[in-house]
């Protein structure tokens, strides 16, 4: 009769006609509710269209038949006003970001106000989300810029690293290179310092066995020697005109012997003195000679390197006859 009796349960119920009647039928699984399309504003003033879709179930038939008068109009309004309390608070790209926490948010707001209706609300997904053209559009010239801007960096990193590549190559090419050239001077120092030892140990061989053959062959050794000054002379003497044009030679050149006769009387001094010097060393010192012992000595010297002077310069023109 219009009064609250009992809450049928499920299975077989016995009513009484004209006194029971069933008022309201409520189904306890959980149902899908669409939630309209409205306009929401963001924190940063940029509208925006939203719809959704809210998971419920009534856990509470009495409270859902008595406590409201239609409970899933209720939470639609309900869904709706706190979805856009919720955007208001965030900016659009908060918004685009985070839209499993608005959910979560959403979510708990419902059911802190649907619990005296017997419903529960499980969990709230937005749909779709619909922004203005321009706002689009805007977007999509800061993505277009963004992605330029990243291609920019890493083109811009790409040649830093080569450049550091490349330089680095080059640091090591010319550290590579200044070694080789330093071990190539190394070697060639060292080569040279070993061909002017060889060179001189050589020569010293040479002198010491030219002195050697002049203690031993005494005079043909001195002429000799004098032949190979001779010829030397008149090599060297051809060798002026090829390595230049001007030409300086002594007012003697032509007397062959008196060239080899200064030559002569110049090494028979110098070996004068040396054997003077050694029978000093060795010997008890003598008493000088008197000047006038000196100028008797000359006289045969001299005589000597003239004789050593023609005996040179037959051999000399005998060995030209010979060539």
């Amino acid at each position: 009769m219009g009064k609250y009796n009992r809450i049928l349960q499920p299975g077989l119920a016995i009513m009484i006609p004209f006194l029971d009647r069933i008022a309201y039928v409520k189904s306890l699984k959980e149902a899908a509710m669409e939630i309209p399309s409205q306009s929401a504003i963001t924190a940063d003033n940029v509208t925006l269209e939203l719809d959704g879709v809210l998971y419920t179930r009534v856990f509470d038939a009495y409270k859902a038949s008595y406590g409201v008068e239609d409970a899933e109009y209720a939470i639609s309004q309900l869904a709706q006003t706190t979805m856009r309390s919720e955007i208001g608070r965030l900016t659009l790209d908060h918004v685009l970001r985070e839209r499993a926490a608005l959910n979560t948010n959403i979510t708990e707001a419902i059911n802190e106000a649907a619990r005296d209706w017997g419903v529960v609300c499980l969990r709230y997904e937005i749909r779709d989300i619909h922004a203005p053209d321009g706002v689009v559009a805007a977007m999509h010239r800061q993505v277009t810029a963004e992605r330029s801007k990243r291609a920019e960096i890493l083109d811009s990193e790409g040649q830093r690293q080569s450049a550091i590549n490349i330089a680095e190559g080059r640091k090591q090419s010319v550290i590579l290179a200044s070694e080789a050239l330093k071990s190539e001077q190394i070697n060639i120092a060292s080569g040279d310092a070993e061909a002017i030892l060889i060179r001189a140990q050589a020569t010293a061989k040479g002198i010491d066995a030219v002195a050697h053959s002049m203690r031993e062959g005494q005079e043909n050794a001195r002429g000799a020697v004098s032949l190979s000054v001779a010829e030397k002379y008149v090599e060297a003497f051809g060798n002026l005109a090829k390595q230049g044009t001007a030409v300086v030679v002594p007012g003697n050149v032509g007397d062959m012997g008196g060239m080899i006769a200064s030559a002569m009387a110049v090494y028979g001094k110098v070996s004068q003195s040396q054997e003077q010097a050694q029978k000093g060393v060795m010997d008890v010192p003598q008493q000088s000679p008197s000047p006038d012992q000196g100028s008797k000595n000359e006289p045969n010297t001299m005589g000597k390197t003239d004789e050593v002077a023609k005996s040179v310069l037959q051999g000399f023109d005998e060995t030209r006859q010979k060539r």
